[in-house]
């Protein structure tokens, strides 16, 4: 049964979600299916709070691509993560990631010129494991 009491919760619920930090509308839809709100009070509010500017996408995608990147994650990492949270749409190109690959695997390993194989491959790994594809990698190096 959907009255306004539950309407009203359920915003407010979501609402409180958006004052922490921003969500998608996937992340926001499967945090108050966990409260037991009926699909249909959960698509309104979301609907009513994108409205209000409250809840935007877009403005998730910019500030999670930015929080990840500054994490020392990959563009490959970091697409994926935004696709599990409903996002299809982003744009990754105002980063340097050929740097961040470099800068991230200086930090973690110092600035050895010279590495024998097998510890290149172990660095190899790490930055394939934060998200870089195989063309930063090898360029880090």
């Amino acid at each position: 049964m959907t009255t306004p009491n539950h309407q009203i919760r359920c915003y407010s619920a979501a609402l409180k979600m958006l004052m922490r930090r921003e969500h998608s509308k996937l992340e926001l839809f499967n945090k108050l299916k966990i409260k037991d709100y009926d699909d249909e009070i959960i698509n309104s509010a979301i609907s009513k709070l994108a409205e209000q500017n409250y809840q935007s996408d877009e403005r998730f995608a910019e500030a999670f691509i930015l929080m990840r990147f500054n994490q020392g994650k990959g563009p490959i990492k970091i697409a994926s993560e935004l696709k599990l949270r409903g996002i299809s749409s982003f744009d990754l190109s105002d980063f340097d990631w050929f740097k961040s690959a470099k800068d991230i695997r200086r930090k973690k390993f110092g600035d050895n010129a010279s590495i024998d194989f097998k510890e290149q491959a172990k660095q190899k790994r790490f930055l394939q494991s934060r998200g870089f594809s195989l063309d930063q990698i090898n360029r880090s190096f």
